[in-house]
């Protein structure tokens, strides 16, 4: 469980803010959301799941109708994860920065 429901994770160039459940460990954690904010004050979403996370809700929606019966998931600001956890997602929004440099528009970016 998490203690605190911001989780923050600082890397040289950015920290990112993670926003845990009330039943998120973040070692763990399969489905959330982040905040990216640079040095610079720049800022950008994004939205975390990892494919086994993806399949349960899509599973879901077609129980209760949501998304044409699960038929599709859209985020706007969707990052997906192959392992779950704070350290596994941390990699992947890294290497989004470092793939497309500090003026990516992969993510939404909220203006400072």
């Amino acid at each position: 469980m998490a203690d605190d429901p911001l989780h923050i994770v600082e890397t040289p160039r950015f920290s990112i803010t993670y926003i845990l459940g009330d039943e998120d460990d973040p070692l763990t954690v399969e489905n959330t959301d982040a905040l990216v904010t640079a040095t610079d004050g720049t800022r950008w979403s994004a939205t975390v799941l990892t494919l086994d996370e993806v399949a349960r809700v899509m599973d879901s929606w077609t129980a209760t109708g949501e998304c044409a019966g699960g038929s599709y998931l859209q985020v706007k600001d969707l990052v997906i994860v192959r392992e779950p956890g704070v350290e596994a997602m941390t990699r992947a929004l890294v290497g989004i920065f470092d793939e497309y440099g500090m003026k990516t528009e992969v993510l939404p970016r909220f203006d400072p």
